[in-house]
């Protein structure tokens, strides 16, 4: 009896090995392939926006959102292959529009920390690569739907009290565009895969769209929680690992992000959150034999300084890097004398203010008819900026403006606009005041010049500054070729005219000036999928973010070519 009980149990444990060695490999098949089928993504649209009016659901959930996070004490650590790392550096993120308080703590990357990072991403390389796309294009879509259902209060309130957005424009970015990359590279993604070669007779040709060889760099701005979420994940879902920068500035928002992409499912190490000094990583990662791209988000100066860094570095590499940039602009509005004088005057109010002009794509320049301009719209308009409501975007909702990002940037929008208090060719029409006592608060503020080369028309402000040239009504010609040479960059522009042959001439003379050109619309509010983004010159590489173009940068392809039939020769038939 007792040699049958032993029996029992040891057939017992062998069904048992048996059943989990199964289970093990259907797993495993399943997870690499081994299942048989066509897949198509599910259909993508871009992701509805959601009101906040007063009484609404969603406007009580991002209330609730920000006083939860507002009262917590966050230690932001980095991540680094699928562990939370803090390192002895601690940097300190206070909350822009209340500048006394601190919003949160972080870790700051070390030299070992990056090493890690780096490590880590090859080290996830090629298990990552090898899982099929279906199964990769899961976790973004899953992330999606977080993203879009139980973190869509907390993305808004970390971006609300993180980087000074109103609730609306937090809506747009951190919600509703981070939600529609996400969505929109995986359709992007399979359309790629999908574009195969013709094979000819007797043979079978195929395009493989490999990953990288290496790690990518991702380095990203404050600005857009969707930039911060998209630049790592692009290249991330093309199958590739990812080390990623992150603004200082956007921190507690980002780290959000990274980690409702682990919640999705992402793995360990294929992408690694490190915020650092952006000298480190000049130091560090972009000598690394194994980098194979930078996708990048920020200053001109910045990417130059990146592109020379590698330029230094060109025989340390595998292969040659591919540097992907999104950078400054300097973007206008064109008035001819036959455009709606009331779209102008919203469209202009709403591209210069919205986000306190800290959007790539601010308008910074208006080139308007001076008749036009004096016959009454410049009192309308400077009316309109003096009625926009600046203050505390967390605690009053109806707010249409907040505080700039930091202190650095108050102190250079300051800089402009005494710049121009003391110019005898300019004029402070509205605005001009800075007040950093509670938060880093400059108002609205329009500068009218009588010189269309004057600094504030040249430069790049990265706050709620707008210049005013107003033109004598019979140079309306000469207009296109003065905007396309005052400045060095060419990211956004609008022509506002109702005469046809107008709006065919500029956008035929202005085909260089811009990346995007928008008629009768703002030159902001570029939506995923609608109006791919990204400008030339000294704004980037013109890679169009929310398109298949930007996602084809992350894969290097192979051809394949297989022949069924065997060769019977050598000699061709002229040879006879």
């Amino acid at each position: 009896l007792k040699l049958q009980f032993l029996y029992f149990i040891g057939r017992l444990a062998l069904i048992l090995k048996t059943m989990r060695s199964s289970t093990s490999k259907i797993t495993r098949r399943a997870f690499h392939g081994g299942v048989n089928g066509t897949y198509r993504v599910p259909e993508i649209k871009n992701e509805p926006l959601l009101d906040y009016a007063p009484g609404s659901q969603e406007r009580e959930d991002v209330i609730a959102s920000v006083k939860k996070m507002s009262s917590e004490q966050w230690d932001i650590p980095a991540v680094i292959n699928g562990k939370e790392v803090h390192t002895s550096e601690k940097v300190a993120r206070e909350i822009p529009h209340e500048n006394k308080k601190t919003l949160c703590t972080f870790s700051y990357g070390t030299k070992d920390a990056l090493d890690q990072a780096c490590k880590a991403a090859m080290g996830a390389k090629k298990e990552w690569e090898n899982m099929p796309f279906q199964h990769r294009a899961a976790i973004w879509l899953k992330a999606a739907d977080l993203m879009a259902t139980k973190y869509r209060s907390d993305i808004l309130a970390s971006t609300m009290l993180g980087q000074s957005k109103t609730v609306w424009q937090a809506e747009i970015d951190a919600a509703v565009e981070s939600i529609d990359f996400l969505r929109f590279d995986v359709k992007y993604a399979e359309q790629l895969y999908q574009q195969q070669p013709v094979s000819g007779e007797g043979t079978w040709n195929f395009s493989d769209y490999r990953p990288l060889e290496g790690f990518c760099l991702a380095i990203t701005p404050f600005n857009f929680t969707a930039i911060g979420i998209h630049l790592p994940t692009a290249p991330a879902l093309m199958g590739n690992t990812v080390v990623w920068k992150c603004s200082d500035a956007a921190v507690h928002s980002n780290y959000l992000c990274m980690k409702i992409m682990e919640e999705a499912g992402l793995p360990p190490g294929v992408i690694n959150f490190v915020p650092s000094d952006p000298s480190l990583y000049n130091d560090y990662i972009i000598p690394n034999p194994d980098l194979a791209a930078v996708a990048f988000t920020g200053s001109t100066r910045t990417f130059s300084n990146i592109w020379t860094h590698v330029g230094n570095n060109i025989s340390t590499y595998k292969s040659y890097p591919r540097l992907v940039g999104e950078c400054g602009g300097k973007n206008f509005h064109l008035v001819h004398s036959s455009a709606d004088m009331e779209s102008v005057l919203n469209g202009t109010v709403r591209g210069a203010f919205e986000y306190q002009g800290q959007k790539c794509s601010a308008t910074s320049r208006l080139y308007i008819p001076k008749s036009v301009w004096e016959g009454g719209l410049r009192d309308e308009m400077c009316e309109a900026v003096s009625k926009l409501h600046m203050g505390n975007v967390h605690s009053d909702l109806s707010t249409f403006m907040g505080a700039v990002i930091d202190e650095k940037a108050f102190r250079k929008v300051k800089s402009y606009i005494d710049g121009a208090k003391v110019d005898p060719e300019c004029k402070i029409l509205v605005g001009g005041e800075c007040d950093d006592s509670e938060g880093w608060f400059v108002k609205p503020t329009i500068i009218e010049t009588t010189n269309p080369l004057t600094k504030s028309m040249r430069e790049e402000i990265f706050g709620p500054v707008l210049t005013v040239y107003p033109f004598e009504d019979g140079k309306f010609d000469e207009m296109p070729a003065l905007i396309d040479g005052t400045t060095p960059y060419s990211l956004t522009g609008s022509i506002f005219a109702k005469d046809r042959e107008v709006i065919r001439n500029v956008a035929e003379e202005m085909k260089h000036s811009t990346g995007n050109f928008y008629v009768n619309d703002k030159s902001t509010g570029s939506i995923v999928a609608q109006q791919p983004f990204g400008g030339a010159r000294a704004s980037g590489t013109n890679d169009k973010a929310g398109s298949a173009a930007f996602m084809s940068r992350w894969v290097s392809a192979r051809s394949i070519k297989e022949t069924f039939l065997p060769l019977r020769g050598i000699n061709y038939p002229s040879m006879a």
